[in-house]
């Protein structure tokens, strides 16, 4: 078997059909990610509603990622057998189910909580009065269990992204896959950052806006890729696509789920992969995919229903996107073309880059250097995250999966990622209340440089066992 790309890869009919597939299906991703975030971006507003602290809001860090990364486990296998096509269909439909009802929970407020004092020292003087005879921790644990429910839900969008496009992307393409993985990461996680506080302002501070109004939107594209994407390149009418990769000749069976397991689970790169998702899994949650918007609206004085408006704010959001795509793309081609379908070069960088961005966001806390300076560390965080994640939850799923457990090798690396983000959820919370925004950045220094570690002895390895040349 040679490296070479085929032709058929680029004949332009298959080009063609390749890009209305992945355009389709790339959006609705972007989308999963924009009803996934949204809470994140908003929960400033919501817990200044609601009379919440940092610790209530950390409940929600830490179940959604919990039934994500314990259902992609589960689903993973599902979904190689039942196809990409019939797996994201069905978690699209549950996610515009779940993010409208939790929107409707902000009907249950008859009265916002009302706060004295400012900073730490900031308080409840009177807790929000609930309708329906709800107390506040009733309301809690009913929000957190709806939002858990779309992690499970959630969790089909990237088993379904990575099982399709595995049918559809040569082997050596795949790490400039992995950056237009990166791009609609991005896009999402700016709808959901930038375009969601937005929604709150122009519906008066209604902050279920925030929720129905994506999820109208992934209803749309649900519908859209059940007319239009399709699964494999067979069922578009192209016969013969061989992919490069390790995966057995596709005869027409449906994939065993022992066999599956088999493959991802009893492969050492694998695990060792696994654990670096889970170092960024903590890096990416615990700062530039999770609380930054809150630490804006606390440092900065940003009054919490005007987040959407606050030029710092929007640019950090911006940036994050724009140099997390630059990040995606630039790691996966170099994984392609400087070391030749080797993934783990790019990644060590990607850890040691973030170590540096979070040491230098540290000292800009520390000295008081404004919402800009946080604004430049924090969008060059992004580079070095989205630029690891892109590889392991793109490029390296497909490369030790292959087409038969793409979706179960990106079960592994992504669910290993969430389950370990779940650890920081409440964590971070609770550091922030009881020690300040001073001690946020130092933490998640460490799992970098473990995953600088752990990524180095792959240095290597190539999805076949060879040593790169």
């Amino acid at each position: 078997m040679t490296d070479a790309i085929p032709p058929e890869f680029s004949q332009p009919g298959y080009r063609s059909r390749r890009v209305q597939n992945w355009v389709l299906l790339g959006l609705l991703y972007a989308l999963f990610y924009m009803t996934r975030y949204n809470y994140t971006a908003v929960n400033p507003h919501i817990a200044e509603i609601l009379g919440w602290k940092n610790t209530e809001l950390g409940v929600f860090e830490t179940v959604m990622p919990l039934v994500y990364g314990l259902s992609v486990f589960f689903n993973g296998p599902l979904a190689d057998r039942v196809g990409g096509k019939r797996a994201f269909l069905f978690g699209g439909l549950g996610v515009f189910v779940m993010n409208v009802v939790f929107g409707c929970s902000a009907l249950f407020v008859e009265r916002p909580a009302v706060w004295a004092g400012t900073g730490q020292a900031r308080a409840v003087v009177e807790p929000a009065v609930l309708g329906l005879g709800l107390s506040g921790g009733a309301l809690l644990a009913l929000m957190a269990t709806v939002w858990g429910i779309n992690g499970y839900f959630q969790s089909f969008g990237a088993l379904a992204i990575v099982k399709v496009n595995a049918q559809w992307f040569h082997m050596r393409e795949r790490g400039t896959f992995s950056g237009i993985f990166g791009v609609l990461i991005r896009l999402g996680l700016w709808l959901g950052f930038s375009i969601s506080p937005l929604l709150i302002g122009l519906r008066g501070g209604l902050w279920q806006w925030a929720f129905w109004i994506p999820a109208v939107c992934v209803l749309l594209f649900v519908l859209l890729n059940w007319r239009l994407m399709e699964n494999a390149p067979t069922d578009a009418g192209f016969a013969g696509i061989d992919t490069g990769d390790e995966a057995a000749p596709d005869d027409g069976k449906p994939v065993k789920t022992a066999d599956v397991l088999r493959k991802v689970f009893t492969s050492k790169a694998a695990w060792m992969i696994a654990v670096c998702s889970m170092m960024i899994g903590l890096v990416r949650r615990s700062v530039v995919d999770a609380w930054y918007p809150k630490y804006f609206a606390d440092m900065f004085g940003v009054p919490k229903a005007s987040l959407g408006t606050f030029l710092p704010y929007q640019v950090t959001s911006t940036g994050i996107a724009l140099l997390g795509i630059l990040g995606g793309f630039a790691f996966g081609i170099s994984s392609d073309r400087i070391y030749k379908g080797r993934r783990a070069p790019v990644i060590v960088y990607g850890f040691a880059g973030m170590a540096l961005m979070l040491v230098a966001l540290g000292l800009v806390h520390r000295a008081a250097l404004g919402p800009w300076a946080t604004m430049v560390c924090l969008v060059l965080l992004s580079f070095c995250v989205n630029g690891a994640h892109g590889m392991v939850g793109g490029a390296a799923s497909m490369d030790f999966g292959g087409r038969k457990a793409a979706a179960t090798a990106a079960g592994l690396f992504d669910g290993m990622q969430y389950l370990a983000a779940a650890v920081v959820g409440v964590g971070v919370g609770r550091i922030v209340d009881n020690w300040g925004w001073g001690v946020w950045m130092w933490a998640p220094i460490p799992f970098a440089v473990i995953g600088v570690l752990v990524m180095a002895q792959l240095w290597n390895v190539t999805p076949r066992g060879r040593g790169g040349h």
